[in-house]
């Protein structure tokens, strides 16, 4: 009886939660990099408290302090009734079902996913550290997320990144 109170309780606890807008990055460059970030947000619509709202179109970047192949980025804008940690469990969760491995800093990867933004929070934890703390530094964020999110990424921005080599690929349609 005190088990089913406590998941009635945490249920209401759920639906009471307001929906927290989020920007998820995306990036792969093992294997088929587009095909494995589509699979990795048709994932994340499926996903319990969490409404996909827009998805950037994909782009190719050179690595960035790295020696591997180039990536295909892209950025997802979620709305999510899921914690920040919840998020990012779910995140990292999906990585690994893609085949993520770690074995060194900036490995080559068949699925990287990273929390951008949620909401207005400053989390720094660590396991989480949000924003992103080198999201600013980086086109293969800040172009796609301009484009689902312009009011995010200023002029400034853009030009501190201008010399990142990034070309768009594909929309998702």
């Amino acid at each position: 009886m005190q088990r089913a109170r406590a998941a009635a309780t945490k249920a209401k606890r759920l639906l009471e939660r307001l929906p927290v807008t989020a920007y998820i990055g995306l990036g792969a460059n093992l294997g088929q990099a587009a095909q494995t970030l589509r699979w990795a947000v048709a994932q994340m619509a499926q996903w319990h408290g969490v409404c996909l709202q827009a998805v950037s179109d994909l782009y190719r970047t050179a690595p960035h302090e790295a020696q591997c192949p180039d990536f295909v980025n892209a950025v997802a804008l979620v709305e999510t009734t899921r914690t920040a940690p919840e998020l990012l469990q779910a995140l990292l969760a999906l990585e690994l079902q893609a085949g993520r491995e770690r074995p060194y800093r900036n490995a080559p990867r068949t699925l990287d996913l990273d929390l951008l933004l949620y909401g207005d929070a400053c989390i720094n934890s660590p396991q989480l550290v949000v924003p992103h703390p080198r999201m600013h530094e980086r086109a293969f964020v800040l172009v796609p997320l301009a484009q689902i999110a312009p009011e995010l990424v200023t002029a400034c921005k853009l030009h501190d990144v201008k010399n990142q080599v990034i070309s768009q690929l594909e929309s998702w349609d």
